[in-house]
């Protein structure tokens, strides 16, 4: 194990619930009578990509105005702008044991990347909350928008692995979602599942481990599947063993 590789949305914090607001609040600003209410908002999730989730919803909304691509690429910059706005007024805090694991594989000298479908702006917004230099932290920085298909494809996956220089077998992916999931899967990365607020209810077969978190000393998780009954908090020593568990 040389690498730990995060997907964003769900994974480094509950982003959703304030993608959804910042989502509304452009709808709302351009006009649109659209809000995406919670129930709405964990179906369009299966859609990757805000620009692909707007167009998609546009699609199959009979009453909706049918927007342009460059119509719906100034929305979504617009709702870019208002979640990043939130993430900087604290709306957007990290999950237990993010920054400690970061911390403890810089430490061990485990190499740090990001490989999600989110833009890149949205990724340095909640990485400035780590304090100054937490960029620096990440040898690789993958966006949706750096790669030719979002997830399920691998290719976030695989442009990080190539950039790394490393084999899918020396790092590990974490992720929250079953398209997230899957896209490691294909790049041969093992994934380990820490389900968000609106993926608690999907499927995960084949991942390393499936935790309730990343865990804290003073709050461990819950492992909900794997090779451990836990409660654990996830170190990169206790990584290392599931990896061997799951390869013998």
């Amino acid at each position: 194990m040389k690498a730990l590789i995060f997907d964003v949305d769900g994974v480094i914090a509950e982003t959703e619930e304030a993608h959804r607001e910042a989502f509304n609040l452009a709808f709302a600003e351009a006009g649109l009578e659209i809000e995406w209410n919670q129930s709405l908002y964990r179906r369009l999730l299966w859609v990757t990509g805000g620009k692909e989730r707007i167009a998609h919803y546009l699609y199959h909304c009979p009453e909706c105005p049918k927007l342009l691509e460059a119509s719906i690429a100034q929305l979504h910059q617009r709702k870019t702008e208002i979640y990043n706005q939130l993430v900087a007024q604290g709306r957007v805090p990290f999950r237990p044991g993010v920054l400690r694991l970061w911390q403890e594989a810089r430490e061990a000298g485990l190499r740090l990347g990001i490989a999600t479908t989110t833009s890149l702006p949205n990724v340095l917004a909640l990485l400035a909350q780590a304090g100054p230099g937490a960029e620096g932290w990440f040898e690789v920085i993958v966006a949706g928008d750096m790669v030719a298909a979002k997830k399920p494809a691998p290719d976030v996956y695989q442009q990080a692995l190539r950039r790394l220089g490393l084999s899918p077998q020396e790092a590990i992916a974490f992720e929250d979602s079953h398209n997230g999931l899957v896209a490691a899967q294909r790049a041969g990365l093992p994934v380990l599942i820490t389900p968000s607020f609106y993926t608690d209810d999907q499927r995960f077969e084949g991942a390393l481990a499936v935790v309730e978190h990343l865990g804290e000393p003073d709050k461990p998780a819950q492992v909900l599947w794997g090779p451990d009954k836990g409660p654990v908090v996830v170190t990169p020593a206790l990584l290392q063993t599931w990896l061997q568990v799951g390869v013998g």
